[in-house]
């Protein structure tokens, strides 16, 4: 692969190229499927194939939607998969001429055949996506077809699967199993036809068990995967100190400010308007505390509003999209993480952020909000501290507890630092994810403690 961070592309062959064959390679091929590739936010995805590419295995990359971001990540650059980006028309009849073609391929004309009633009931542009998809995976060898998110990427390999006869698989995060727009009856047969099912966190499984008792004998519990090397555990203790009961319980302030920060999408889900409320608390409490927040998002505006009507804008910055390396900078640079997490409105909640467990990773304390799967990994005053979702009293309290340099805090930043090494090694997740695809029945990972157990 190119050096380019931005990664080259290649598109998909045209289904009238049946002279392209090219021979099926020895063990399996496994086509990743998703919506967009490279996504400057999706760095989970990446770390991913990277560690699956480092145990031997071959991928190709199969990209829905041509990449929209400006800023890419130099990771990147390590990926030898290549990318295929699947055609797509904006019109309907560019699908019936697509299946005409298609047809014409003796390797998929009885599975188109047979999946004719699946295509038409789909939209045009799924039907017409999964046909150049199964067109491409046989060109390229594929051998199993795996999907990120139960939406859209997962839609189109369970429809290509049908066309070329391959088995798919799928990982579930978090807004395509908890959105309100959810098809439940979709998602449902999803998880039953899929080869095998995975999902990031103890709380989604035990969740889409309870929803789909029938559908989920193949879901799986694999964690996402953190490359623990370019995570440094530098544990960082300074910001205001604690109380000297020597000197009669007085409190010496540092002279510069306690840093807080934020990093995610701004969307309602991150909960930043929160961050910047418990900053205003905290500075009417006398306390020198800043913020940056880093990431960008529809809610950019409005949260500097918020900021500006606070007069907090040269307490609170809004930094944009930073980069992975920016991103470890900045963990090292400042005291405390918080992650003040919401439900929205329309049920989307965060599943397990990537950026909360390199925080903890990288030995910085954290605050975050209960949601979904966080309480797997910060448990209160052990591996950090814990807050109800949308409650700013608490937060402000455990902002200001956490922002104390406290040396008793150092066996929290160890034990956050143990769990992570024991549940989010990419090395191990890798492992477990060439397992699944070899053989879907493999119980070792179906327990909602698998992670643990299999570390330890």
């Amino acid at each position: 692969m190119s050096t380019d961070p931005t990664v080259e592309k290649t598109h998909a062959p045209h289904p009238d190229q049946s002279d392209a064959t090219s021979p099926a390679p020895d063990g399996p091929v496994v086509g990743y499927v998703l919506k967009m590739y490279p996504r400057f936010s999706e760095t989970f995805i990446v770390s991913e194939i990277l560690a699956r590419e480092a145990a031997g295995e071959r991928i190709v990359i199969f990209s829905l939607r041509p990449s929209t971001d400006a800023r890419f990540h130099p990771e990147l650059a390590r990926v030898k998969a290549p990318v295929i980006q699947v055609p797509r028309s904006s019109t309907s009849s560019k699908l019936w001429t697509q299946l005409v073609l298609a047809a014409e391929c003796p390797a998929l004309a009885s599975g188109l055949q047979r999946s004719l009633p699946e295509l038409l009931a789909a939209g045009h542009d799924d039907a017409q996506q999964a046909v150049g998809l199964a067109y491409a995976a046989q060109q390229a060898g594929v051998t199993h077809l795996h999907a990120h998110f139960a939406s859209i990427a997962t839609t189109v390999a369970r429809l290509a699967g049908l066309i070329s006869g391959l088995p798919y698989s799928f990982t579930a995060h978090a807004k395509d199993i908890f959105h309100q727009d959810v098809d439940e009856r979709e998602l449902e047969a999803k998880l039953a036809e899929a080869h095998h099912a995975i999902t990031i966190s103890g709380y989604n499984l035990d969740d889409l068990r309870a929803r789909f008792p029938a559908a989920t004998q193949r879901l799986h519990l694999v964690r996402n995967g953190l490359e623990l090397s370019r995570f440094p555990f530098t544990p960082n203790l300074g910001a205001r100190p604690a109380a000297d009961p020597a000197a009669g319980g007085g409190v010496e302030i540092t002279p510069r400010p306690a840093r807080l920060l934020g990093i995610g999408r701004l969307v309602e889900k991150k909960g930043f308007h929160l961050l910047i409320e418990a900053v205003a608390r905290l500075r009417a409490e006398g306390l020198d505390v800043e913020a940056d927040i880093a990431g960008d998002g529809p809610l950019t505006a409005q949260l500097q509003e918020q900021i500006d009507d606070a007069g907090l804008r040269s307490a609170v910055r809004l930094l944009g999209p930073c980069t992975q390396q920016e991103v470890s900078e900045l963990l090292g640079s400042h005291d405390v993480f918080v992650a003040p997490f919401v439900i929205g409105a329309d049920g989307n909640a965060d599943g397990l952020p990537t950026v909360l467990l390199e925080a903890m990773a990288r030995g910085i304390r954290c605050v975050a909000a209960e949601v979904t799967a966080v309480g797997e990994v910060i448990r209160n005053g052990e591996t950090g501290w814990l807050v109800p979702t949308g409650d700013v009293e608490a937060l402000t309290a455990a902002v200001a507890e956490a922002i104390t340099a406290d040396p008793r805090h150092l066996p929290m930043l160890e034990a956050a630092r143990t769990l992570i090494e024991q549940r989010f090694d990419s090395a191990a997740q890798a492992r477990r994810l060439h397992g699944l695809v070899r053989d879907p029945g493999a119980p070792a990972a179906q327990s909602r403690l698998a992670a643990v157990e299999e570390s330890v």
